[in-house]
């Protein structure tokens, strides 16, 4: 039976804490890995894997759910963990703006679409057209625009691949600030923001 939030009451603290750890002790310097062979972060959303649940505790956060899909064994994510999110001005403004879940493009688990259907990860990963590792899903925070949806179809935006920690970063910043609502072309916004970005202090690196 899975598992939802009334009957999740009943665990101990103790039991919910130890969740949150990844299950082996990294080597020097190597991101974590948990039960499922994918490098993990300790601030990742420990989810009941109801996704109109996950976007709506995000939305009371004041913040956007994101969705990283990774696999055993893949070099980029392990790229991703260990350079990316092992840089805090990276990681440190995806945990202001967004509730990050992650799902195994390969993995068993039951997941509820936004629509109410209950699948598998790899069989939501062929619902939702995710063919590689990693690919970061973004969706909008207000509820009502993914309510009876798929994810698919209420995503608004998709990081495919590995992107270093500059076009990363300001991946985020592009769906944080609404950014593609105005301009769907990721790269034309970046372009336009470059004075703003280099006044940051930021070395704007084009393609």
């Amino acid at each position: 039976m899975k598992l939802n939030r009334r009957n999740a009451m009943i665990l101990t603290a103790g039991t919910a804490a130890s969740a949150l750890w990844p299950s082996a002790l990294p080597a020097a310097d190597e991101p974590p890995v948990n039960d499922d062979g994918l490098h993990t972060q300790p601030w990742f959303h420990n989810s009941f894997l109801d996704l109109k649940e996950d976007v709506a505790e995000a939305n009371a956060a004041g913040k956007s759910l994101a969705i990283f899909w990774e696999q055993k064994g893949c070099p980029y994510c392990k790229e991703m963990h260990k350079v990316n999110l092992a840089d805090e001005q990276v990681s440190g403004f995806i945990k202001e703006n967004f509730v990050v879940l992650q799902l195994n493009l390969y993995g068993a688990r039951a997941v509820t679409d936004f629509d109410g259907e209950e699948m598998e990860e790899r069989e939501l990963a062929r619902r939702w057209k995710v063919n590689f590792t990693p690919t970061v899903v973004y969706f909008p925070k207000d509820p009502k625009e993914v309510a009876g949806k798929n994810g698919r179809d209420a995503e608004i935006w998709r990081l495919t691949g590995y992107w270093k920690p500059f076009h990363f970063l300001n991946s985020f910043r592009y769906v944080a600030t609404g950014g593609y609502k105005d301009e769907p072309n990721f790269q034309k916004w970046l372009t336009d923001r470059r004075e703003d970005l280099e006044a940051q202090g930021q070395k704007v690196k084009l393609w």
